[in-house]
């Protein structure tokens, strides 16, 4: 179809019909957000008639040629000024850019060498953790609140949130003016809690996860007549956190790979989106945690899945439901989801801490512990950290453990006998191997025969798993039969 083509679409539920009109176009599909695609190039849908309210059912699956268009319902938000259908297309994404530049500083790629020559690709970091707020949720935060009307704003914020979507509100309606409203999960970390209430914000402790602070966030909007701002279910939200794909493609229009955590699925949406208007050809994978991997579920099963419960060090991405609304675009987009242990977030702060000298919080690592799983070589990837919000207490844990973990920290337990010097002899036999003893504990009650053997619990630092190996061994062949035992620093 070359030539200009209207549409008329009858609802069923009242019988109200709706024209659209498409020029020049090539008829392939109607996407979710009627963006078609003609020689390589997206033409948008104009509506030609408003209606009144500001949500309506329109119809978005094509089968078969234009005079036999198959409904499937969905909820398309409309721009209220000129009744064009607005969210999540290049339209909304080039508008959002330069809204967001407002409240966000300039994150430049990051190449990591440490993570190129491990994984045989070209790494670099998407570094949002050195936003303003301590994370990229900022972007969808204040474009949402920049569409609304002035009377929306003025009935006051409220949303619910793990921490980084709350202070990015918070800051938003802070730069506007307006009342705000934080209800987070009462395992949120301090400085999560700590910052928001620095932007001027109430904040209510409520629930043990995400999923139940934002039903009490609901209820308190329906209560107070607030306005409620979702932290990822909403078209708007993802728009703006799509901005990220836009910059980093600006900055590296070859690249291959992008990696975006995955919570519940507001940023993956807008980055997939927008990757794919701008170049199909780039991949989009998700990374969740393998304790609360609600969006791999529901994209099995083909519909939105609530998880049972949820258990992770990533308190950011801890969602046991992901986005109604904005799950059809992640199934259209979003071309695979990784999962990943707790235990790879934890080596993986270390290698940032080390290799990078940058603080990322635990949401954030899923797309550095992920570049491990990824099956190609020699391609640009980008990893998107999300976010740096993480308290000194959680940092020291992580640290110790991920040491732990590496072999640079290590206990054993020897049997001596109680005798004086003995305790110096094991003491320099280590000193002779390069181990350094950080912790001991000794333990003259471990046999009724103190003479034949008392314990000696020994914790030292190594270089790694070689090292740690090595030492291990040089006891051995002095008589010492080393035993590992847990770590308890």
């Amino acid at each position: 179809i070359k030539d200009e083509i209207e549409i008329e679409i009858i609802f069923p539920n009242n019988n109200e019909r709706v024209n659209f009109i498409f020029e020049g176009v090539y008829w392939v599909k109607m996407n979710l957000n009627f963006g078609i695609i003609a020689d390589e190039s997206i033409l948008q849908a104009h509506l030609l008639k408003k209606d009144d309210k500001d949500l309506i059912n329109l119809c978005s699956l094509w089968k078969g040629n234009v005079s036999s268009v198959e409904l499937n319902v969905y909820e398309i938000l409309l721009n209220s000024t000129g009744g064009k259908i607005k969210m999540l297309t290049l339209e909304s994404f080039e508008e959002a850019a330069e809204i967001v530049k407002q409240v966000t500083q300039e994150t430049k790629l990051v190449k990591s060498s440490y993570f190129s020559e491990l994984t045989g690709n070209k790494v670099f970091f998407k570094p949002e953790n050195m936003q303003r707020t301590g994370a990229y949720k900022v972007r969808g935060a204040y474009y949402k609140i920049s569409t609304l009307s002035d009377e929306e704003r003025g009935k006051g914020l409220i949303t619910a949130s793990a921490g980084n979507h709350a202070q990015g509100v918070a800051y938003a309606a802070h730069k506007y003016g307006v009342k705000a409203v934080i209800v987070m999960p009462t395992t949120t970390p301090l400085i999560k809690v700590e910052r928001t209430k620095g932007y001027g914000a109430e904040v209510i402790l409520h629930g043990d996860v995400y999923d139940e602070a934002c039903a009490y966030a609901l209820e308190l909007a329906e209560e107070k007549g607030y306005t409620f701002i979702h932290p990822f279910d909403d078209p708007a939200v993802a728009t703006g956190q799509g901005t990220i794909a836009m910059e980093i493609i600006q900055e590296l229009p070859l690249v291959d790979y992008i990696l975006v955590p995955i919570g519940g699925g507001g940023l993956a949406t807008g980055v997939s989106t927008l990757a794919k208007l701008l170049n199909p050809h780039i991949k989009v994978i998700g990374v969740e945690p393998s304790g609360a991997a609600c969006m791999k579920a529901s994209l099995e099963k083909g519909e939105v899945v609530t998880l049972p419960h949820v258990n992770t060090i990533a308190d950011g991405t801890a969602v046991q439901t992901p986005g109604e609304h904005i799950f059809p675009y992640l199934q259209e987009n979003l071309d695979d989801v990784i999962t990943v242990e707790d235990d790879e977030l934890i080596v993986s702060f270390l290698d940032m801490v080390e290799n990078h000298k940058m603080i990322v919080e635990n949401s954030g690592l899923l797309t550095v512990a992920a570049l491990k799983h990824l099956n190609v070589k020699g391609k640009k990837v980008v990893s998107v950290l999300s976010g740096g919000n993480m308290d000194v207490i959680t940092m020291a844990s992580v640290v110790q453990l991920g040491l732990i973990q590496r072999d640079r920290i290590f206990t054993i337990s020897v049997l001596l006998p109680d005798r004086p010097g003995e305790l110096t002899k094991v003491s320099q036999k280590i000193a002779e191997q390069q181990g350094n003893i950080i912790k001991l504990d000794h333990n003259q009650f471990y046999s009724t025969n103190r003479n034949a053997a008392v314990e000696l619990k020994i914790t030292m630092e190594a270089f790694g798993t070689e090292h740690k190996q090595q030492i291990m061994q040089e006891l051995e062949k002095d008589g010492y039969r080393p035993k590992l035992i847990r770590t308890n620093l």
